[in-house]
């Protein structure tokens, strides 16, 4: 398994797009706007009707609860049915956009991703400079939610497929199954599939006062039980109906399927919207026996920390005999530092998103004379360091005269060491960023290996300033 740099280019939208519903379980009127985002900016909800418009990255790590819908929280923000949204977007091909909300839960619409997927193609699509990442399956990763039976696995294929296996083992809905072999079938094949509850779950949801925005034209409701006067009539009430019926494919009311397994491609297309908050790309085929919000969440955390750890330990494939994009003359004319402060020697890779540069440690170094003499380890501030100033040579790139700027630290977070840096070890710095860089700030993730092994990591965020 491992990260592909691939030449796909990202994706966003065109221009900014407004459409209003109801939310499902709050029945409040709910305004939705997707708007262009940059390169690697990814997928995220904004709230505009809270102080300070906070934002909910759609990162599986943010998942609190997975009862009626998949909701996220942070810093007690929270995003509720985010599914839906998150299916159409990921079915359309998009990579970086904001979903914009004035309230805690996206519009219902017609419990399909159907509205949505017109939404973003009247916005357009449009491709960005930057190149999109996968995550290539090589090896069957599952998990299983052993009180359900719910199952979830990946295994190896030459793009992402969705195949989903649903049994309730009742008689009114039986055994059915939906695979989708290709995302540019999505609209056509998957989008319009309408979310589906029993008639039991309809009642309970009734009696603990939620689905208010709930209608007999964005929900199938399968009747598994006997349809007592009593329960007719709260759902009357509920529906706003005159009458209810029961078709003879055990349907309430006269809603017609658009598929025979419409239930089926209805969980396909939650699996499609769960799996978006894995947050990379998969290359591989995905089949889920019975699922549901929590185990798709699960297993969306499963493999977010399966790629965390395979970046961290994915260490870059550079041929230290080649000539290098940059040498020790070029890396001071544009960083300020000198010697025995500049810690790089050589930059390998230096594109829009991402840098690589190596350093040489030798017994020469001035800092093994007092830091440890009789068992020489390189501190691992100065590593820091060395991984600041391979960003630094991101982030000046952007400018036309980096000579004239200084870069500054700004903040360190989660910096972690992991194995000791002695001389003769040949160090390879690789640092990505994290946000796209804006106003001189850059937001970055970085990495230093050592023997083929990760030694240290930080997220770094620093300024450059313009020399008075």
């Amino acid at each position: 398994m491992g990260i592909i740099n691939t030449e796909i280019k990202q994706k966003t939208i065109n221009k900014a797009v407004t459409l209003k519903g109801v939310g499902l379980h709050t029945g409040k009127e709910v305004t939705l706007t997707f708007k262009p985002a940059a390169g690697n900016a990814g997928l995220a909800f904004k709230r505009v009707d809270l102080e300070g418009e906070p934002i909910i990255e759609a990162d599986a790590n943010y998942v609190t609860s997975t009862q009626r819908g998949t909701c996220l929280e942070k810093n007690g923000v929270s995003i509720q049915t985010s599914e839906h949204v998150l299916a159409a977007l990921v079915g359309l091909d998009v990579d970086n956009v904001l979903i914009e909300l004035n309230a805690s839960e996206p519009p219902i619409m017609d419990g399909s991703s159907k509205f949505f997927v017109e939404a973003i193609e009247k916005a357009g699509i449009v491709e960005l400079e930057e190149t999109r990442e996968e995550f290539e399956i090589t090896d069957i990763v599952s998990y299983i939610d052993e009180a359900s039976g719910s199952e979830i696995l990946v295994m190896p294929a030459k793009e992402y497929q969705v195949t989903t296996m649903v049994d309730f083992g009742t008689k009114v809905l039986g055994t059915q199954n939906a695979t989708l072999n290709h995302i540019s079938d999505f609209k056509e094949e998957i989008s319009n599939s309408r979310t589906f509850s029993f008639l039991h779950e309809i009642e309970m949801l009734l009696e603990n006062g939620l689905i208010k925005g709930g209608d007999l034209n964005n929900a199938i409701v399968y009747v598994d039980k006997p349809l007592s006067e009593q329960t007719m009539a709260k759902l009357k009430d509920a529906f706003k109906k005159d009458a209810i019926a029961v078709k003879p494919n055990g349907i309430l009311d006269n809603l017609t399927l658009h598929y025979p397994n419409e239930a089926a491609r209805h969980k396909l297309l939650d699996v499609l919207g769960d799996l978006a908050l894995i947050g990379t790309r998969i290359r591989g085929k995905v089949i889920a026996n019975k699922p549901g919000h929590f185990v798709n969440t699960q297993f969306a955390k499963k493999l977010s920390k399966l790629i965390k750890n395979e970046r961290r330990n994915n260490v870059p494939n550079i041929d230290l005999n080649q000539p290098p994009l940059m040498d020790v003359t070029q890396i001071m004319a544009m960083l300020p530092h000198r010697q025995p402060f500049l810690l790089i020697d050589k930059v390998f890779e230096l594109e829009e998103s991402y840098v690589t540069a190596t350093k040489n440690v030798t017994m020469n170094e001035e800092f093994f004379k007092g830091h440890f003499p009789g068992a020489p380890v390189m501190p691992g501030v100065l590593i820091v360091e060395a991984m600041a100033q391979t960003g630094g040579i991101l982030v000046l790139n952007t400018v036309p005269d980096p000579e004239n700027y200084l870069t500054f630290f700004m903040k360190m977070d989660n910096v972690k060491f992991k194995q000791k840096v002695m001389p003769g070890d040949t160090l390879i710095f690789k640092c990505s960023l994290i946000t796209p860089i804006r106003r001189g700030i850059c937001h970055m993730q970085g990495y230093a290996y050592a023997n083929g092994k990760l030694c240290a990591e930080a997220e770094l965020m620093a300024q450059i300033s313009k020399v008075k």
